[in-house]
């Protein structure tokens, strides 16, 4: 008889059940309650670094194809999520192997599906964890929601010119209870308002951008403010001063308004709730309509009125600024090599082809950055054409380093905000288990988990990277310019550079994760172009 020993542990810690202890601890089990099963008989598939949302993972894909042709009869893990944390994925994998006539074993729950009741308890615990799950998480959201009303800073990153402190006269049911609110940042204000007050007199995102760029006024970074943080700024109720202005428009929308204009008073800022809609993926924007907007316990800095007026004037604005083009393939890619700034494709006069041009220069003028245009087409087809010759010969390296690329991305901001989850969400498990404690406080409590569990499917989402398919689409080159759509193009471009850089008349491709210390020259069009 021939086991298959699967092990999988989402993050390389070198502690506690590593892939090494579980696949010990199957072996383990394996001899010891098969009599005649020897080390030969067990071949060993490891995922280490990858989740357990979905079955796409490397080893447990070939596992798969490895049981499709009859090269094992027993499917062993040491734990039940090792394989899958979803209901829909474990009963089509139950039923793949059912099919087949494979047993699985679990040993640290001790299910056998080789007895009709070990097959009837491993759905019955996988169908409870996820209705536990989604229960949990559905009444913390609403719960969360009913928190809202009270105008409390519930958590997050502060906007600017807030910060947010706890404060101890929140009442809970007769108790007293740690809450937040937020507090005036007198360095970041004094930005808030600039924004506002150019905003109202130029009318426009690119004129408060120049506004502030020539006088030095910068975001908390310490950089420049982008478009898209500016007008996140504009639209963000929380300084908007309450009042009838606010009230009424608001109330107007649809949005469910949690105070009346009596009581508005002090110079209170407003804060919304339930503005992103978190149960869909990349957590769109909910319509006005959906929000529920409440009395802050912070001050605001922009008088009702001016705040309805500047929401009027985005209104008028023609589509969000900064939106990416439907004609370049180095969007998002390519840096000047003079100031360092992003150059932003901006077609021609005429619409006859385009250019790469400086975002400093284009916004500031040439006093601020001499770098020369790039033609765009010329530039497109150089880097593509550069690309080919390094993936064709290379098919499987290309694949293998794809998979380290996406998997390296941003994995130990991952990681690390992963573990003060884990952490955030013991201790509010330790805090409900102490007892004692009120309905609004549980409410909170369950709330904030849900949150947090939310938070951390969109951290295992963001490992999920390509599928099979997906890969295997963007590898096939033949023919390629034509069959593939621009955004693919650009997601091939992407996963295998990490940049351009204009410079001298060269145009350099940095960090390609196919050879790690490759970094070409480019002849590129080193005539400038008018912008």
């Amino acid at each position: 008889m021939r086991f298959c020993i699967y092990s999988r542990k989402s993050v390389s810690t070198g502690r506690g059940e590593s892939v090494e202890n579980q696949v010990e601890l199957c072996r383990r089990y394996i001899l010891e309650h098969y009599p005649g099963a020897r080390e030969e008989d067990m071949a060993v598939y490891e995922d280490e670094g990858f989740s357990g949302k979905n079955l796409e993972r490397p080893e447990f894909r070939r596992l798969m194809r490895d049981l499709e042709a009859g090269r094992g009869a027993c499917l062993v893990c040491y734990r039940l999520d090792r394989v899958s944390r979803n209901v829909g994925d474990f009963a089509r994998l139950i039923e793949t192997l059912n099919a087949r006539g494979v047993d699985f074993v679990c040993i640290r729950e001790q299910f056998d599906t080789a007895t009709p009741m070990g097959k009837a308890m491993l759905y019955i615990a996988s169908v409870f964890a996820q209705l536990e799950r989604e229960t949990i998480a559905q009444r913390v959201r609403d719960n969360m929601l009913l928190l809202a009303r009270t105008g409390r800073w519930l958590g997050g990153t502060p906007p600017t010119g807030y910060a947010a402190e706890q404060v101890q006269e929140v009442i809970l049911e007769g108790k007293r209870r740690t809450a937040c609110r937020l507090r005036t940042n007198p360095e970041e204000s004094a930005a808030v308002d600039a924004v506002f007050g150019a905003f109202l007199e130029l009318g426009s995102l690119n004129g408060v951008h120049k506004y502030l760029h020539r006088r030095g006024i910068v975001s908390r970074t310490g950089r420049d403010f982008s478009l898209p943080g500016l007008r996140e700024i504009l639209r963000n109720p929380v300084y908007c001063i309450a009042g009838e202005e606010a009230h009424t428009y608001f109330s107007a929308r649809g949005a469910d308004v949690c105070f009346t204009p009596e009581q508005c008073g002090g110079g209170r800022g407003l804060l919304a709730y339930n503005k992103r809609d978190y149960t869909r993926g990349r957590s769109p924007r909910n319509p006005v309509d959906k929000w529920i907007v409440a009395l802050g316990q912070h001050r605001g800095r922009v008088a009702g009125a001016d705040w309805v007026k500047v929401q009027g004037l985005l209104d008028r604005t023609s589509g969000p600024e900064g939106a990416r083009n439907g004609y370049a393939l180095l969007s998002g890619l390519l840096r000047c090599g003079v100031c360092g700034g992003p150059m932003l494709a901006k077609r021609r006069q005429g619409g006859r082809g385009f250019d790469y041009i400086c975002q400093t220069k284009l916004h500031f003028g040439r006093t601020a950055c001499a770098g020369p245009n790039l033609g765009g087409a010329a530039a497109d087809a150089l880097v593509w054409n550069a690309l080919l010759p390094w993936v064709r010969p290379r098919p499987e390296a290309v694949r293998a380093g794809l998979v380290r690329a996406l998997a390296a991305e941003g994995a130990p901001e991952r990681e690390g905000r992963r573990a003060e989850i884990r952490r955030e969400l013991e201790r509010l498990a330790a805090a409900l288990g102490r007892g004692g404690a009120g309905g609004a406080f549980i409410r909170a409590v369950e709330e904030r988990a849900a949150a947090l569990e939310r938070e951390l499917r969109e951290l295992e989402a963001e490992e999920g990277g390509l599928s099979p398919e997906e890969m295997e689409g963007l590898l096939n080159l033949d023919g390629a310019a034509e069959r593939l759509t621009l955004g693919e193009r650009r997601e091939l471009v992407r996963l295998l550079v990490a940049g351009c850089r204009w410079e001298g008349g060269r145009l350099y491709l940095e960090r390609c994760h196919l050879e790690s210390n490759v970094a070409p020259a480019l002849e590129g069009d080193s005539r400038p172009s008018s912008p």
